[in-house]
């Protein structure tokens, strides 16, 4: 099975938010090897709002929070994707990880969010994801199976709320967790 690590950027928290990054790793939970192919695009916003994405006023507010860097790598490409483009994109990359959609597990962060926001992208852009519903996976599951004073420290890679850089991140802190709690293939 190939494993992929998913993060997303968007403009609310519901399960259509418009989606604005999409950052993905493949790597393997079971070992400590960084991820290997990285995927990341920024997405037009207006163009996930057409295509129903939804934003709302608090995570607007969160956006401005956060560091100029976060912002200015998830908003500012001079050339952002329409977000039928960027599916279209990601289900390429995902083919190249692995023919057989039913071979691949998608890692979200939570098991309400990243999957469920694009595969209601996908959904709303007529578009059919290259994976299968029981692919998906929670990171944020696993992670809590440990209690919080058992957990490994959590390291920051890169600049968080940069969607790759937060898959990377997940898959370096899933690793930990796993073997913390013995879990090998």
């Amino acid at each position: 099975m190939k494993h992929i690590m998913l993060d997303l950027e968007t403009l609310d928290s519901g399960n259509h938010a418009a989606i604005v990054a999409i950052g993905a790793c493949a790597f393997d939970p079971y070992s400590f090897a960084p991820p290997t192919e990285k995927f990341y695009l920024t997405i037009d916003p207006e163009s996930s709002i057409r295509s129903g994405g939804t934003v709302s006023g608090s995570t607007i507010k969160w956006w401005m929070e956060q560091s100029d860097e976060a912002r200015k790598q998830t908003f500012g490409a001079e050339n952002p994707w329409t977000i039928v483009a960027a599916l279209k994109q990601f289900n390429a990359w995902l083919c190249e990880q692995d023919k057989d959609h039913k071979q691949i597990a998608i890692w979200g962060n939570g098991a309400t969010f990243d999957n469920i926001v694009l595969r209601s992208a996908f959904n709303a852009t007529k578009i059919v994801p290259h994976w299968h519903f029981r692919g998906d996976k929670c990171y944020r599951t696993v992670i809590n199976l440990l209690p919080i004073e058992q957990r490994p420290e959590f390291k920051r890679l890169g600049t968080a709320h940069n969607a790759l850089d937060d898959a990377v991140t997940q898959v370096c802190y899933l690793q930990q967790c796993l073997l913390k709690l013995g879990i090998r293939a």
